[in-house]
């Protein structure tokens, strides 16, 4: 496993939107937004059991995640790991509700699902030198 840096570590401990790219039993990619966060070293996402992205995690745990500053959409990184955990009934909407809280202000409606837990193995961050003011 590999450390995250501080400012890779800090974009999944604010309100930043993470994308979840997973592989298709085709071999090809399959990407999705997820909201994120950290569970000790760990990266944090849920989602139904049924979704297209778990049922690609149940054959290969393979992961690379790609998130944004929502303040500054110019600075981001990207994680590539696996899977190390699934989490289910009551400690996964604990994960989701602290997520839940963080996006929202209000724990998470729904109380079905599971949490993944990413075990990073490598990272990159970059902030580009532009202002962000689209136009209008």
């Amino acid at each position: 496993m590999a450390e995250l840096p501080d400012d890779v570590r800090a974009l999944f401990e604010g309100a930043n939107y993470a994308h979840v790219a997973t592989v298709l039993p085709d071999g090809g990619p399959h990407s999705v937004p997820v909201w994120a966060g950290m569970e000790g070293d760990r990266i944090a996402f849920f989602t139904q059991e049924r979704s297209r992205k778990a049922r690609n995690l149940d054959a290969d745990p393979r992961i690379a995640l790609s998130i944004v500053d929502h303040d500054n959409p110019y600075r981001m990184a990207t994680v590539r790991g696996r899977v190390v955990e699934r989490v289910h009934g009551d400690a996964a909407l604990e994960i989701m509700d602290r997520l839940s809280v963080r996006y929202t202000g209000e724990p998470f409606p729904y109380r079905q699902g599971m949490a993944f837990l990413v075990e990073p193995e490598r990272s990159a961050s970059a902030t580009l030198g532009f202002e962000h003011k689209p136009p209008g």
